[in-house]
């Protein structure tokens, strides 16, 4: 397998040769900026069949799912983490917690991926974990500390070099100092007013009181939007310890998202949240609440703010919902039409495992949601995982598709009444 721009990175930043390369990966940042080639030839393809690929379909054979569903492996993806659907449908990007984005491609559009490699290989990125996409077809991706656009991203991906424009530059999504090898996995969104909505995940399990102000002012532990060029910066929601999902209400506009709640509390609490954001500025509990109404010990001596909003569906502690999506595709039964499709990744501190499931949230006519197990089977009958889903997205067909980090694939889940 070839190595890549990024792969020669990691291993000279581990001996010492960062600052050499930290400059040649912004000089080849400015070239793409200016529609200039950077001397990078070379992907990496990964391989699609063979006996992993085998044990992962014997895995699906596991999972159980209303009837008339059925789930199959649509490609291999290393740790595949948040995905984006190319709007033109061509291609899928994939982030992950490390330094490569995925573009898997089904050219003959069969609903299996034909190829799968890394996406703009001459540009080094770190935890370039969200993608999403503008309605005209602009990929952004959120990365530790770093928001980049790649217009025509769709078209031009074919190519190692790929036109990158920064909407945050780096060093300023959050301040250097806070930077964290824990809960900086972003998500983005593009909202009904045009605007960015980025997640910022506080790195704490419960922050410490003086970083409240801080984070505050920065939207850690919370969700910021901006316009498209970076500009107008705002912070939209407070009181979110860790969210790695969100979207919007396809009728509404409203927000909603998940959010990971407190860990070492137990293994019954506290829930985890689905939370629907009717307003600008409201507060989600966290950190005075560790997970729905459930207060956390650090701050059980301190008055919680007067406004906070509960939220609109618990889910099971410790089961760690992240990616999620709002359906509106036309296979599916019509009772799922713009109902809340979440993955849960799965506990990692519980006794008794819980999680690692597709699940599914009912919305009615005044906003009360209802949330039950979709798609279900990654953990045996030992307590071992043998997948973790982490995002939902869906194809044009109408049909979604499911990322596992663990298994590192992508999952297609279709319909059919016959």
């Amino acid at each position: 397998m070839k190595k890549t721009l990024t792969s020669v990175m990691a291993l000279a930043l581990s001996a010492g040769l960062g600052t050499s390369l930290a400059a040649n990966a912004q000089d080849n940042l400015e070239k793409l900026g200016s529609f200039k080639t950077t001397g990078v030839t070379e992907f990496t393809v990964i391989e699609q069949g063979g006996d992993y690929a085998d044990a992962i379909r014997e895995t699906l054979k596991r999972i159980t799912m209303p009837p008339g569903f059925k789930i199959e492996l649509y490609a291999i993806v290393p740790d595949a983490r948040h995905m984006a659907v190319g709007p033109q449908g061509i291609v899928t990007f994939v982030g992950t917690r490390k330094t490569e984005v995925w573009a898997v491609t089904d050219r003959n559009k069969d609903r299996v991926a034909d190829e799968v490699k890394n996406f703009a290989p001459s540009l080094a990125k770190a935890i370039p974990n969200g993608p999403c996409f503008t309605d005209d077809g602009f990929l952004i991706i959120a990365e530790q500390n770093r928001v980049l656009m790649y217009p025509a991203a769709e078209f031009f991906y074919e190519s190692p070099d790929v036109v990158a424009v920064p909407i945050v530059p780096g060093g300023e999504l959050v301040p250097p100092e806070e930077e964290s090898y824990n809960h900086t996995a972003r998500v983005c969104k593009i909202g009904p007013d045009g605007k960015l909505y980025i997640s910022l995940g506080q790195p704490f399990n419960v922050h410490p009181k003086e970083k409240v102000d801080l984070y505050n002012e920065w939207g850690i532990g919370g969700m910021i939007r901006m316009n498209l060029d970076g500009s107008d910066r705002e912070v939209y929601t407070y009181g979110i310890r860790n969210s790695v999902g969100h979207d919007f209400h396809p009728v509404t506009g409203e927000l909603w998202f998940t959010d990971n709640q407190v860990d070492g509390m137990g293994d019954d609490i506290p829930p985890g949240e689905i939370n629907r954001q009717t307003a600008a500025g409201q507060n989600f509990g966290f950190p005075w609440y560790g997970g729905g109404s459930t207060r956390t010990n650090e701050y059980m001596d301190e008055e919680p703010p007067a406004d906070v909003v509960f939220p609109a569906s618990e889910t099971v502690a410790h089961a760690a919902d992240l990616g999620m999506m709002f359906y509106t595709g036309k296979m599916f039964p019509s009772e799922y039409q713009n109902a809340i499709f979440s993955a849960q990744h799965g506990s990692w501190n519980r006794t008794t495992p819980v999680g690692a499931r597709v699940m599914v949230t009912f919305i009615d006519a005044d906003g009360n949601a209802t949330t039950e197990p979709f798609a279900e089977g990654w953990i045996d009958e030992n307590g071992e995982y043998l997948g973790r889903p982490v995002d939902v997205a869906q194809l044009r067909d109408g049909s979604i598709l499911v990322s596992d980090d663990l298994a590192g694939a992508l999952y297609r889940i279709s319909y059919s009444a016959e």
